[in-house]
């Protein structure tokens, strides 16, 4: 019998809203750059994007697909507090759907040596551990860190206090990733002592024996002299010497061998040399004095905004050692749910490029001043010290560009009129595939697929002088797509056959069916999500069955569908 694939289903769980991948549009009055450069590694490429974290995800999708080397994210927890007038179950619905919505085109985006690092409590995090292992493959499941978020217990706690967050790791290929080993922190460092004055400075002691019987490696069961009594030492039966009687002479000879305090222990330990010693693996297990905590975060955001405190930030020091763990100087990092701003502001700090995505207000009120500080070295708290950052760098803000089809006065669908011809020309390309790259000489060629593939995108309507013209421009080694609003004098079979180099499409007839054109809302934020009707017990339970609430049509705006019509 063969092995079951394990899924988790839900409500609407085969609902997919069809994304519109939307242009970015800068706004170079909210964009931020250092006046002068303090290193030559500073990053002025970073990106802030102000719009919906999905299609901003979608946004990105095309020119950053397996380029970006770490996401972080810290989404909503889905603590049921919101979800007071919804049918039990049916949050947990909208929340995995939306969830798997993303981490989909995050899967896409990630390098193949990328990871995954989400923040999560226990409300969702074993339904998240499940939908991942769906998306990413279970195989690519690398941890579930245990982060203790509080230093004090939460003593109103009805059963037990909440310590801890759970930060589920996924790699892209776990196959490929390898997480950075750490340098010792300053309790690890503690340990290392030179009781004995040993010229090689400060060690600390392992056990000489090992997990091994003699039975299994009778060659190292053996004995040893003591060297202050005389006496031979045998080690156990069931747990002998680690090393063989050579290998044994030569820590001799290197002083290597403690006996205690007195020098006459029965049994001796080995030195080992902190100058010597190797980066350590990383603990499943952060703790907050490595790692920060949610007082001290809160703490960290006060400062920088004394009376206008943003609710649930991380520490900066947490998202320093995802980014050690996880990353190198100038890899790029990605946060579609940037909050106040932290893991853009830690990024900065450490060297790496980054992109950050926030909907929400604070975008303005909190993550643009705060980078701006960081920029201009005006940041004194966070990891500032720890990494000696002096300022510099830079970032572009972007908005999402609007729908690019919406309806007339008479309901027809029309190009937006807000699109001026440069930006229809970026949008078809992203639609239709390619590159957006305006040539210099060519005025047909805006965007490439290939290196004899182009696209020409225009709002005329072209004549069969004006295609016979492009097709004698294009030449029969190259190929132009044509987007118009539509062409006369010849039919579409005719102007196939007459210029195989040319490929006409209508705008925007082209692109009705591909997009949720004017949809511009797939917020996790539950509280922006429409509320049932008030129902008797029986007809909310039937709805709750069929994937429905009574009288309501929320279906449709989540999952691009008609169930709830």
């Amino acid at each position: 019998m063969g092995k079951q694939k394990l899924e988790l289903t839900w409500i609407g769980k085969d609902k997919r809203p069809k994304l519109e991948p939307r242009i970015l549009l800068e706004d170079p009055e909210k964009s931020c750059h250092a006046k002068r450069r303090v290193s030559e590694n500073d990053i002025f490429d970073n990106r802030l994007i102000f719009g919906d974290n999905l299609l901003a995800l979608k946004a990105l999708e095309q020119e950053f697909s397996g380029k970006v080397k770490c996401v972080f994210i810290d989404p909503p927890y889905n603590t049921g507090s919101a979800f007071a007038h919804y049918d039990d179950g049916l949050e947990h619905s909208i929340w995995l759907g939306l969830m798997r919505d993303r981490l989909e085109i995050i899967k896409r985006l990630l390098s193949d040596d990328g990871s995954l690092w989400i923040t999560i409590d226990d409300n969702e995090a074993h339904y998240l551990k499940v939908l991942c292992d769906e998306v990413f493959g279970r195989v690519n499941f690398v941890a579930n860190l245990a982060w203790h978020k509080r230093v004090s217990p939460a003593n109103d706690a009805k059963y037990f206090s909440g310590d801890f967050d759970h930060i589920l790791v996924y790699a892209k290929s776990k196959d490929i990733w390898r997480p950075n080993r750490l340098e010792k922190n300053d309790s690890q460092i503690a340990n290392y002592k030179n009781p004995d004055n040993d010229p090689r400075g400060p060690w600390n002691s392992s056990a000489y024996t090992c997990a091994k019987t003699a039975v299994e490696r009778p060659n190292l069961y053996y004995a040893i002299k003591q060297p202050n009594t005389g006496e031979d030492i045998w080690p156990s039966k069931t747990r002998v010497w680690a090393f063989g009687e050579e290998t044994h002479k030569r820590n001799i000879e290197a002083g290597l061998l403690y006996w205690g305090k007195e020098g006459r222990s029965s049994m001796p330990r080995i030195k080992k040399f902190l100058t010597e010693t190797k980066p350590v693996v990383p603990r499943a297990i952060w703790n907050y004095e490595d790692t920060g905590h949610n007082q001290e975060s809160k703490i960290e955001v006060e400062k920088l905004f004394p009376g206008n405190p943003f609710s649930t930030p991380k520490p900066e020091k947490l998202i320093k050692k995802v980014l050690e763990v996880a990353t190198a100087p100038g890899d790029l990092i990605l946060d579609s749910f940037a909050g106040s701003g932290t893991t853009g502001a830690v990024a900065h700090k450490m060297g790496r490029r980054w992109i950050m995505v926030e909907l929400g207000e604070h975008c303005h009120t909190h993550i643009i001043p705060r980078l701006k500080k960081v920029i201009d070295g005006e940041d004194p708290g966070g990891i500032t010290k720890a990494v000696d950052w002096q300022g510099g760098g830079g970032f572009r803000y972007y908005r999402l560009a609007p729908s690019l089809i919406v309806e007339d006065r008479w309901g027809n669908p029309v190009i937006n009129p807000e699109y001026n011809a440069a930006q229809l020309a970026e949008a078809l390309c992203k639609l239709e595939g390619f590159t957006y790259a305006p040539s210099e000489t060519r005025w047909w060629q805006q965007g490439h697929s290939s290196e004899r593939d182009f696209i020409y995108v225009t709002t005329q309507n072209l004549s069969a002088a004006q295609l016979q013209a492009l097709s004698d421009e294009v030449g029969a080694e190259q190929s132009l797509l044509v987007c118009c609003s539509a062409f006369h004098g010849i039919s579409a079979a005719a102007a196939a056959a007459r210029w195989p180099n040319l490929t006409l499409k209508k705008i925007p007839k082209m692109v009705l069916a591909r997009c949720e054109w004017g949809h511009d809302d797939y917020s996790l934020n539950v509280a922006n999500l429409p509320l049932a009707e008030p129902s008797s017990p029986a007809p909310a339970a039937k709805a709750a069955k069929s994937g429905k609430k009574s009288g309501d049509s929320w279906t449709t705006d989540l999952f691009g569908g008609e169930e709830g019509a």
